[in-house]
């Protein structure tokens, strides 16, 4: 009996731990393939940090997220990149709206400089120093993103402000919205940019409201160009509407004319039917036996009178 229950003891006991460590097994095969693709997403992330890294790789980036946003926003007559604003300078800046000028013509046309700028080392070490609580960091890392931020606008008002062909303010665009609310904590970086650099900062909701503003004023624009031109068609039309009326008032004067021949004309032949009432009716064969020269219009004479006519009855 004892050797019995050991048996069952054992087959029961090997069993249990034989699925038990299937289950471990299993789920130790699940924890390394997580840890396998957290390792890919690790690297990608590793590699996207290598590639923003390289200032032009960023400014791309900043550039294709402006791109987008003004493809979404506004119409492709509105807007050009790559646009030399300041004439003979030979830099281009990556986006520029076009705004009508005082006369409302292409002429007159204003360019609205867009640039896009991303000082993403400024922006990670200050980050990096407000996980680490260190005060000092901060202040120092704020310092030099203001530095960066300042020289930026900068570059931005001396390569492609140049009124009256442009605005006397430039946009710079900020890609992140992190990065846009940092700038806007700097104490007195904001109303810096607008009033020493006239350089306006904006994050990418504040562009896209931007742009949504400046829509709505082509469009109203646009109606008011349009309302010209209808008033000017209208003018048209009525100056045209005047002369039909004077062609109508002859046509009404040549119509009473005709009117008054007819009534001439039909009290003539009343005239000749009271002259010819004594005449005998001649029969329908006898009269087609008469010869055609009989009645001859062309004998009688458009301005023969009464008198004529009745003299050559009998």
């Amino acid at each position: 009996m004892r050797a019995t229950v050991d048996e069952k003891l054992h087959d029961t006991l090997e069993k249990r731990l034989g699925e038990s460590f299937k289950l471990v097994s299993e789920r130790l095969e699940l924890v390394q393939r997580g840890l396998g693709e957290m390792q890919s997403l690790a690297s990608g992330v590793g590699d996207l940090k290598k590639v923003l890294t390289n200032v032009k790789t960023r400014g791309t980036f900043g550039e294709i997220q402006l791109g987008s946003l003004l493809e979404q926003i506004l119409a492709p007559g509105q807007y050009e990149s790559n646009v030399e604003t300041r004439e003979g300078s030979g830099q281009r800046v990556e986006f520029a709206l076009k705004l009508p000028g005082r006369d409302g013509t292409l002429e007159g046309m204003v360019w609205l400089p867009l640039d896009a700028k991303f000082p993403q080392e400024d922006y990670l070490r200050l980050v990096d120093a407000q996980e680490a609580a260190d005060a000092a960091a901060v202040a120092d890392a704020k310092k030099q993103l203001d530095r960066s931020v300042r020289e930026m606008a900068r570059m931005i008002r001396d390569k492609y402000l140049d009124p009256p062909h442009t605005t006397d303010f430039g946009v710079m665009f900020l890609p992140t919205e992190g990065l846009y609310a940092e700038v806007l904590r700097l104490p007195g970086l904001f109303e810096a940019l607008q009033c020493d650099y006239k350089v306006m900062v904006a994050g990418p909701t504040t562009l896209a409201a931007l742009l949504n503003s400046l829509q709505m004023g082509f469009r109203t624009l646009a109606i008011e160009k349009r309302s010209a031109e209808v008033w000017n068609l209208l003018g048209a039309v009525r100056t045209d509407f005047s002369k039909f009326g004077t062609i109508l008032e002859k046509t009404r004067k040549k119509l009473v004319e005709a009117g008054n021949h007819i009534d001439q004309a039909a009290t003539r032949t009343r005239v000749i039917e009271r002259k010819l009432r004594d005449v005998q009716d001649i029969p329908h064969q006898s009269s087609d036996a008469l010869p055609d020269d009989v009645f001859d219009c062309e004998e009688l004479s458009e301005n023969s009178d009464e008198n004529q006519i009745l003299g050559m009855l009998p």
